[in-house]
């Protein structure tokens, strides 16, 4: 079927934002006219002295990306822009099967929307990866991701579920992650015959996806859906970060992903609910979580948090690895062809790859194949 044609009739859910597109699709979609596909606000003004900091192959994305205002107002704009960018993954040619089904709620809440990914013929016993998107807990859809699950899924031979949870605010914590925590339960089923090794589950995610995948690892841990590993690319894990009054490094949090859209993303997803419940990096214990695999780069909002978190880990007995990219700001993987986002892809499978027991002989030029869909 035709997932982008298939968008619409999911009333209220979110589309895929320009948080998870490549540079490269985001110029394609948009005929190389990157600020006005939309009447809603841009900003324009960049910080000149954090520019310098910059890698410089990673500058046209962050000249280029438009950096919209994130209010009530604008975020059915900032949505409907956010389907103009899909851009599915080829299945096909990556030898994957891409299934959409729904998945059993809990706790009285509805059916969620999932998108799973398997190697074609693949044999019963392998690993999995439940995967959650970005979007700053108020954008995206599991369509999002498609291109780097369809990658990871032919690289990895492992079962990826992605999902496709609702979003705040018009559904605020703890939606989300219920959602997610019906997809890892179901995927303990073996639904749809997938036949996974449920002692080789790992959960991860993107920006807002990293940071419902931090509760979701809370949440289980010491169950029988405690999954074997996390893996969290600058996730989103403290709503105190760039809240008024607290301080904020300058350097940090210039491009894409911006404090005053963390304000907002947080507000929207917390709803009347307790920060100290909602927000993992306010957790009192990390102890007896998975070990753990976290990426960020130097510039982003999320910087000091996700330090922060990986030192608590650590300190609590959780085996940590923690990357740091130089001079890259949030959403840098999207400049496909910067040598420090072929970095970063290399570092995501291998990093997995260790955390689910698996091998990859994945080259840089599969990403081409598997992210370029044929005409």
């Amino acid at each position: 079927m035709s997932f982008a044609a298939d968008m619409g009739r999911h009333s209220g859910r979110a589309t895929p934002s320009l948080h998870d597109a490549t540079y490269r699709q985001f110029k394609e979609a948009t005929g190389g006219r990157s600020t006005n596909l939309l009447p809603i606000p841009v900003q324009t003004n960049l910080a000149t002295s954090v520019r310098n900091l910059v890698d410089r192959d990673l500058l046209p994305l962050a000249d280029n990306f438009p950096n919209l205002v994130l209010t009530d107002e604008t975020l059915g704009a900032v949505r409907t822009q956010s389907e103009a960018m899909i851009v599915l993954g080829d299945a096909d040619a990556a030898g994957i099967v891409r299934e959409e089904i729904e998945v059993p709620g809990l706790y009285d809440n509805p059916n969620v929307r999932c998108l799973v990914y398997r190697r074609k013929g693949l044999q019963s016993g392998h690993p999995a990866f439940l995967q959650i998107h970005g979007g700053g807990m108020v954008a995206n859809s599991a369509e999002s991701s498609d291109s780097r699950n369809v990658a990871v899924a032919a690289a990895l031979g492992v079962t990826i579920v992605s999902v496709d949870y609702r979003l705040a605010p018009e559904h605020p914590f703890p939606a989300a992650l219920n959602d997610c925590e019906a997809a890892l339960a179901w995927m303990h089923t073996g639904g749809l015959g997938l036949a996974i090794d449920t002692t080789r589950i790992a959960v991860g995610g993107d920006s807002a996806g990293g940071g419902i995948a931090a509760s979701l690892c809370q949440s289980v841990r010491g169950t029988t859906l405690a999954p074997v590993f996390q893996h969290l690319v600058y996730p989103m894990l403290d709503d105190r970060t760039g809240a008024l009054g607290m301080p904020v490094d300058p350097n940090l949090g210039t491009y894409i992903w911006k404090p005053e859209h963390n304000r907002y993303g947080w507000s929207a997803y917390l709803g009347t609910a307790d920060p100290e419940v909602a927000s993992p990096a306010r957790s009192r214990s990390l102890a007896g979580l998975p070990p753990t695999w976290i990426g960020v780069g130097s510039l982003d909002l999320f910087l000091d948090e996700n330090i922060e978190y990986a030192r608590r880990l650590i300190s609590e007995g959780v085996a940590t690895e923690l990357q740091v990219y130089p001079s890259a700001f949030h959403g840098f993987p999207f400049a496909r062809d910067a040598p420090i986002a072929a970095r970063f892809e290399s570092d995501y499978l291998a990093s997995l790859a260790r955390g689910l027991g698996v091998s990859t002989n994945w080259r840089e030029e599969d990403w081409t194949i598997c992210q370029t869909p044929r005409p």
